[in-house]
């Protein structure tokens, strides 16, 4: 039903994969964990637990499993034991249910988040995107396991194609509004999903066609953009 191949895990072990529509968009990104042998534990957004539940059940047909709600607090650990994410560019960790003091603000984490070049549901991921174009099939996808909903055209642009676009990390003197146009030589090529204040203006993430070059100088508004790494471990 997902596509990573979560079978390879050892109990403890986990990865991220996503839930997909027969065309490939996304229903909900997710992190599984394997907590025994035959107990997976499905991480989600908050509003996409009712959706990924009933999407499992719908298509459990003879199975003999059971899919139930769980509700858990998560905190996010620097330098910590835990379930491991890349998502802030830091060597972290996601840590489930523990009373811990909150030091980093949530205006950090996403600062964290953007020059990552992480997506994020509802701002990067929704159903006009394709995984691939949100970077999602190299953290999320594996292409060789068995068959799930999505993965015809994920494997057909895979290995016949390549997106037309991607998700890139902008530097800017401002910080724009989403769905803000960016332009390169006067022409639309992309779009501001997210954008945060940084020490030296902002940080935003756009999609942009895969075209433009990488010293391109680009427009956001009425103001200068410049294209650069995200920053990962």
């Amino acid at each position: 039903m997902v596509s990573n191949d979560v079978a390879a895990l050892g109990p403890g072990e986990s990865c991220q994969a996503l839930l997909l529509t027969a065309k490939a968009r996304v229903i909900a990104p997710l992190v599984v964990l394997r907590r025994g042998h035959e107990d997976f534990l499905l991480l989600t957004e908050p509003e996409l637990g009712e959706r990924v539940q009933s999407e499992l059940r719908r298509f459990r047909f003879a199975a003999k499993a059971e899919i139930e709600a769980e509700e858990h607090t998560s905190h996010v650990v620097f330098g910590g034991e835990g379930i491991p994410t890349a998502d802030y560019g830091e060597t972290a960790a996601e840590v489930l249910d523990a009373e811990l003091e909150v030091n980093v603000s949530p205006e950090e984490l996403e600062l964290l988040r953007v020059r990552a070049g992480t997506p994020a549901w509802g701002k990067e991921i929704d159903d006009r995107v394709l995984p691939a174009e949100a970077g999602l099939t190299e953290r999320a996808v594996s292409f060789t396991k068995g068959c799930y909903p999505g993965q015809e055209p994920i494997a057909r642009l895979h290995y016949r194609g390549h997106a037309n676009r991607g998700l890139r990390v902008l530097r800017l003197d401002e910080v724009p509004e989403p769905e803000t146009e960016v332009l390169y030589d006067g022409k639309s090529v992309g779009r501001i999903t997210s954008a945060v204040r940084a020490e030296d203006g902002g940080i935003a993430l756009a999609y942009v066609r895969r075209e433009v070059p990488e010293d391109a100088e680009l427009t956001v508004g009425t103001h200068a953009a410049t294209l650069t790494a995200p920053q990962r471990p």
